[in-house]
């Protein structure tokens, strides 16, 4: 095995080029595949906390589903009310007894709000919105300095703002911003508090945020140009099911649907968010087993090609081992096992790459840098596997030769 193994690799070298080609199709299958699963193992591992943005035991009343929609449901979506103040205030009163954690917001951002601040400005971008003095208890959000908001200054509609770590950095590097006016969204808002600093989620800063209360919100920005989001805290794991059941009741009744009707609205909770992220990354991941699958297939139809090509150009070398007694059995496993070397060599080559470019996307959305074993082990069975089937019957028609007529081949 020693001598047919060197004498493998040995004939690999000869032709260096075509060697290198016929890997490289191996390489791409198994990088491709490799590669994407590297990303979601990778992002799987943090997708708890990333998308756990809603608070222990809560679910969500919203007008559009969390990931958006696609063209063809667009419509469906578009023809809903807004979830408007007035109705979200009868929620809470019908959910009164219930719960006491039932947080209004609304977030906007993009790349047209900024803040300001004497001579400093953010960049454009800050995620900006209203809520009440529950959104702490909902959000997973802490007060640093400062204070939170109050029912009073929800009701009596005051310009004040919580701010988070990186508009603190931007606007005030050198002094303390409580009591401060601010400017955002060409409005001014006095500072009341700042947030504990949360760092990123999938490569977005979740620190470049500013909050004031819903009322002023809608008074500045318009009450019918949003819907708002409600969010509801459950008082224990154990009466979740019921709080959740009572609370889709109470937003039909606001609503004003009848018993046959469907909701209007999107009710959501940190499980139906991974959910959801886990159902992308399947069809990420399908979409990445196919594409390899399809690399894969015609880099094994090149393995034999290339094997076909070795048998004939080394007939007279197969007729010389044959006629100094090497027999078939040799003759077949030297050949399966070049098929083999050439497979899994283009196979590690790609685990290698996948595994290095996977690990660098998950590092640039956040996540922990890991090896994929067990896709590495199955990277290697595979290979192995595609050399020795597209490798048979090149190895089988060179162990077939009669020596005497392989001798005669010029």
């Amino acid at each position: 095995m020693n001598e047919i193994l060197r004498m493998a690799f040995g004939s690999l070298g000869v032709n260096k080029l075509r060697s290198f080609l016929t890997m490289s199709g191996i390489t791409i299958g198994v990088f491709s595949v490799i590669g994407v699963m590297t990303a979601v193992s990778a992002l799987r591992g943090s997708i708890e906390t990333g998308l756990s943005f809603l608070g222990s035991n809560t679910f969500q009343f919203a007008r559009w589903p969390v990931f958006g929609v696609n063209g063809n449901d667009a419509h469906k979506y578009e023809a809903r009310r807004h979830v408007t103040l007035a109705e979200a205030d009868r929620y809470i009163d019908l959910m009164r007894g219930t719960t006491d954690v039932i947080c209004l917001k609304v977030i906007t951002g993009g790349p047209k709000v900024e803040a300001s601040y004497g001579g400093h400005k953010t960049t454009k971008g800050v995620r900006f919105g209203g809520t009440n003095e529950c959104f702490l208890d909902a959000n997973q959000f802490s007060i640093a300095t400062g204070r939170n908001f109050t029912a009073d200054d929800v009701s009596l509609i005051r310009p004040v703002a919580i701010i988070g770590q990186d508009i603190v950095t931007k606007l005030f590097p050198s002094e303390n911003p409580l009591g401060k006016l601010l400017k955002a969204n060409e409005r001014t808002y006095t500072v009341i508090g700042t947030f504990v600093a949360k760092g990123t989620m999938f490569g977005d800063s979740e620190d470049s945020f500013i909050v004031i209360p819903i009322t002023r919100y809608l008074t500045d920005y318009g009450a019918g140009n949003f819907s708002i989001n409600i969010a509801t805290a459950a008082p224990s794991q154990t009466l979740y099911n019921a709080t959740m059941e009572k609370g889709i009741t109470a937003m039909r009744i606001v609503r004003g649907l009848r018993p046959e009707q469907d909701n209007d609205f999107e009710v959501y909770s940190n499980d139906t968010l991974i959910a959801a992220f886990a159902k992308v990354a399947d069809v990420v991941s399908s979409g990445a087993f196919i594409i390899s699958a399809i690399a894969l297939l015609a880099a094994g139809v090149g393995i034999m090609n290339i094997m076909l090509v070795s048998v004939t150009e080394r007939t007279k070398e197969i007729g010389v081992r044959k006629a100094v007694g090497a027999r078939k059995f040799v003759i077949l496993t030297q050949f399966l096992v070049e098929s083999v070397v050439l497979s899994v060599t283009g196979g590690l080559a790609g685990i290698l790459l996948g595994t290095i470019a996977g690990d660098a996307l998950a590092t640039m959305l956040s996540a922990a840098i890991i090896f994929p074993w067990a896709w590495a082990a199955i990277g290697v069975i595979v290979c192995t596997a595609i050399g020795l089937i597209f490798g048979m019957y090149p190895a089988w028609r060179a162990a077939s030769l009669d020596p005497i007529e392989a001798l005669r081949y010029e």
